[in-house]
């Protein structure tokens, strides 16, 4: 059976002024797949995310994004996918369950269907005894969870994650995962970016960015198989000094 596309890109090009920041990248994502999205700081992972999350226009090239094109279709992008940006986006000075009320009203929800998903978070998250305390009083672990789970409020096909272990425990970052593997055995598409290469092999596939260009582009297994190293830390270090 042929796997069902959820994201399709073709020669997707973003620049700036002179400077092109995405170079004619191409891929496709499936759907339930876990993909990585892997590069160093300033390798143009950001800008492709913006492009596919359609707050960013595109400079030539084409991406469909759960069914939508990216370029006319912008608005609808927006409501088919759940984002979690890298600095954590919920409101501090609001407690968890008025959090989830506003959250659960900007994505069309209505108030029952708030109220279930409430009981639900709770009951997930294990927040009884704090559902009613102000956000800013969490650990920065808790507030991952809380904005990953918030992001699948209004069950989109796709949820874009922008480096949503940065900064916390290794405790932590495992049991982010777990969440993350959950909602992919339920169908969910993860797109995720990270700096973490041990994360990498948590992934389904992954593609590397270097200097704006997807240089490598496979499941983690056979891009070590490929590059003949032990972890995906070495591939990306051997990918580096191969460009060079």
């Amino acid at each position: 059976m042929d796997k069902e596309k959820i994201i399709s890109v073709k020669n997707l090009t973003k620049k700036f002024g002179n400077f092109t920041a995405v170079k004619g990248i191409s891929f496709d994502v499936y759907k339930g797949e876990i993909f990585g999205f892997l590069g160093a700081n300033g390798a143009g992972k950001t800008t492709a995310m913006k492009m596919l999350i359609g707050i960013s226009n595109p400079t030539s090239g084409e991406a469909n994004v759960a069914g939508f094109d990216v370029h006319t279709q912008a608005e609808m992008v927006k409501k088919s996918i759940g984002y979690m940006s890298q600095k954590f986006s919920m409101y501090d000075d609001l407690t968890i369950k008025e959090n989830i009320t506003f959250f659960g009203g900007i994505y069309g929800l209505s108030r029952i269907q708030i109220k279930q998903k409430i009981a639900q978070l709770v009951e997930e998250l294990q927040l009884q005894d704090v559902v009613n305390n102000l956000v800013g009083s969490l650990p920065l672990g808790w507030k991952q969870k809380l904005s990953f789970s918030v992001a699948l409020l209004h069950e989109p096909k796709i949820v874009f994650l922008d480096e949503p272990t940065g900064g916390v425990d290794p405790i932590t970052r495992r049991q982010f995962w777990e969440m993350i593997y959950t909602q992919a055995y339920k169908g969910t598409t993860i797109f995720v970016t990270t700096h973490y290469m041990d994360e990498a092999e948590y992934c389904d596939r992954v593609s590397i960015m270097v200097d704006g260009a997807i240089e490598a582009l496979d499941s983690p297994k056979k891009l070590k198989e490929q590059f003949k190293v032990d972890s995906m830390n070495d591939v990306f270090l051997k990918l580096a000094r191969n460009i060079e």
